[in-house]
């Protein structure tokens, strides 16, 4: 993993996966409603400071068009939240381990 920031391959798998999670929350509604229970249940056990357990949550019960955007937000926003991201259901491993793959290959050529 040499030539290019760590910190910066983790940054840009998340948002690879996370535009994956976007594109899959379009075709099934029910993702949203199990990430809305994961959250509360976080908040119950106290596994999600309270801040990203509201803006989660927030997220979640509004438009869907809101909860896409902000999920492939590259702003520092965007990255925060994607830190305690409740999605990890949504790629089944094999898939997000290509996807790290891609991302690590695409990262190492240079490319952005």
């Amino acid at each position: 993993m040499t030539g290019f920031d760590p910190h910066r391959l983790a940054e840009e798998r998340s948002l690879e996966l996370h535009r994956r999670v976007a594109a899959e929350i379009a075709r099934d509604g029910t993702i949203v409603s199990r990430a809305a229970e994961r959250v509360a249940s976080w908040r119950v056990r106290g596994t999600l400071h309270g801040e990203y357990a509201d803006l989660w949550m927030g997220l979640l019960r509004g438009p869907r068009g809101e909860l896409q955007r902000v999920l492939v937000d590259e702003s520092e926003a965007g990255r925060s939240l994607r830190q305690t991201s409740p999605f990890s259901f949504v790629v089944p491993p094999r898939e997000r381990w290509r996807l790290w793959r891609e991302v690590r290959e695409r990262l190492a050529s240079g490319e952005t």
